[in-house]
């Protein structure tokens, strides 16, 4: 009875954590529109709900968090949804499947990194106030890394023509979104990680609701 009961409330959990991925999906602050490409602080709730819950529930989360941006990029679509989007394919069937791994799957990796990493965070009895932050900052650099590595090795041609530079130049493209957008946005992400990770966890505590062994020492 003992383990259903926590099953249960680990399940309700992810669902809420979801509910928040995606209304936060679906609103400015969640998908901001850039010329290029979408930035996103939807892979905060998707890290904290790893955090919470367990890297399971971190690769839930984050494919949650793939859905509405294969949805977003198909709806509103920017200059890369091609690379987003199966349905914006512009290479067929394998266009397609890279697509799906790119807002799909590498959102996933978002999830099982924070939620493994605060695992050994754990073991090693990392404080929370380092330890929060540390994988704040780490979930959201394998987004960007994740994303934007793969649009490299998958799409360098397509991306080339979107921006309309040679294919030589798209490494320098990667790195530059990598340094501009991605580092501002990991930062953010530790620093609110921190703050609402922490309350999280001591209320997950009491309601006996967050994966077990997942709580570093204070």
């Amino acid at each position: 009875m003992k383990t259903q009961k926590h099953d249960t409330r680990w399940m309700v959990s992810v669902a809420l954590m979801a509910a928040i991925v995606i209304v936060l999906a679906n609103t400015p602050l969640g998908m901001i529109q850039l010329p290029i490409i979408k930035a996103t602080t939807v892979h905060i709730p998707v890290i904290i709900g790893a955090i919470l819950l367990g890297p399971s529930a971190g690769a839930i989360l984050g494919a949650v968090f793939g859905i509405c941006s294969l949805i977003s990029n198909t709806m509103a679509p920017t200059l890369l949804s091609f690379a987003f989007s199966p349905f914006m394919s512009t290479s067929g069937i394998p266009g397609a499947i890279k697509a799906i791994w790119i807002s799909v799957g590498c959102r996933m990796l978002i999830g099982i990194a924070a939620g493994w990493l605060w695992i050994a965070l754990e073991k090693l009895k990392v404080n929370q106030l380092v330890a929060l932050p540390v994988a704040g900052f780490v979930g959201s650099m394998v987004n960007t890394i994740t994303v934007m590595g793969s649009i490299y090795f998958l799409f360098a041609q397509q991306y080339a023509e979107a921006r309309e530079v040679a294919v030589t130049a798209v490494w320098g493209l990667v790195m530059g979104t990598v340094t501009a957008s991605g580092i501002p946005e990991a930062i953010a992400a530790a620093v609110l990680v921190l703050a609402v990770g922490k309350v999280l966890i001591q209320v997950f505590k009491r309601m006996n609701a967050g994966s077990v062994n997942v709580q570093p020492a204070k």
